[in-house]
């Protein structure tokens, strides 16, 4: 009886040893089980630590289950785990693993919309990222009734998803991006900013409407107010805006665009023509960022009704036509 009690002592001290050993190597040596640069790991919402150890595992990402719980039970972090997809890319100790998902560090594609895209545009960028179909971009920028209260006319979002970086996992949808990109609109349009469109006698699509102008007239930022400001003054004098981006969008819409404007082009029947329709066109012509809303609320106090070209990205502006013509004589026609 002894011999046996001693055997089986020897037995238990094996098998805590060798129990000890895989915790040892678990927590201080790397590991990588998986074939290939990076695994994905999905830990669904309410998985415990057992359920995460397991797939963590089954991926390859740790060497068992055992030093997981071990790391679980020593650093106290089991209620912090956090549910994501996470990458894993090198090898790792099991405290690190741990550390990773109690931190929440899940895997999120950056995905940016410049300010001046169109709705189009968007939803061709949001295909190319491979988070979902165009298409299906382009329903869910449909639904209007995210800004039913701002513009109860919209017939699509327009000109109301805000330019902005977004942080996406990989399976993030349309139908979760643009309630986003409206409320990223939403907290670009201060008080301030409607307050002085309403001062000015803009309602919130014609404020947009302008900012969309503006936005595709110049990318530099001091020109801003002033593109507004000629805008502005010939809607005030009952004058033409004759924007080329608004022909463009018309063109776009009819798919009749293909990259050049030409003269036939500027005779399209469309209300977003600004050469044949006075006013603002009936909508926005695309997304403007938040310096372009500022500007068309707060155009700047100038008698500009003219601007053109330089040629480096910045504009001659003028008050009158004959100030005008000089300036396209000195930066438009001695160029060609």
């Amino acid at each position: 009886m002894r011999r046996l009690a001693i055997w089986i002592l020897v037995i238990v001290l094996m098998v805590a040893g060798f129990a000890g050993w895989r915790i040892v190597l678990a927590e201080m040596s790397p590991f990588k089980g998986y074939d290939g640069p990076e695994q994905f790991v999905e830990i669904p919402e309410g998985s415990g630590p057992t359920s995460i150890g397991r797939r963590l595992a089954d991926a390859g990402v740790i060497r068992d289950r055992l030093g997981f719980r071990f790391e679980i039970l020593r650093s106290g972090l089991g209620r912090r785990l956090q549910a994501g997809e996470y990458r894993f890319d090198r090898p790792m100790t099991v405290k690190e693993v741990v550390d990773k998902i109690a931190r929440g560090d899940v895997y999120l594609v950056p995905v940016t919309f410049r300010e001046g895209l169109t709705m189009r545009e968007m939803a061709q960028l949001f295909e190319s990222k491979g988070l979902g179909s165009a298409k299906e971009f382009s329903t869910q920028a449909s639904d209007v009734k995210l800004i039913r209260n701002l513009d109860p006319a919209a017939k699509d979002l327009e000109g109301y998803l805000f330019p902005d970086t977004y942080a996406m996992t990989r399976h993030t949808t349309a139908a979760q991006l643009v309630p986003r990109m409206v409320e990223g609109f939403e907290k670009a349009l201060t008080p301030e900013t409607l307050s002085a469109a309403d001062g000015r006698g803009l309602s919130v699509r014609e404020l947009v409407t302008l900012a969309s102008i503006v936005e595709k007239e110049t990318g530099k930022p001091e020109e801003r107010p002033l593109v507004a400001a000629v805008y502005s003054n010939r809607l005030k004098i009952g004058m033409a805006l004759q924007c080329d981006p608004t022909v463009i969008y018309a063109l776009e819409r009819a798919n009749r665009y293909n990259g050049n404007l030409t003269r036939e082009n500027m005779q399209i029947d469309s209300p977003y023509n600004t050469y044949r329709y006075p006013g603002l066109p009936p909508g926005p012509i695309a997304n403007p960022g938040r310096a372009s809303l500022d500007a068309a609320a707060r155009p700047a106090d100038v008698p500009y009704l003219y601007f053109v070209a330089r040629g480096d990205g910045s504009h001659a502006f003028a008050a009158t036509l004959e100030e005008h013509n000089r300036n396209v004589d000195q930066y438009q026609r001695r160029r060609h």
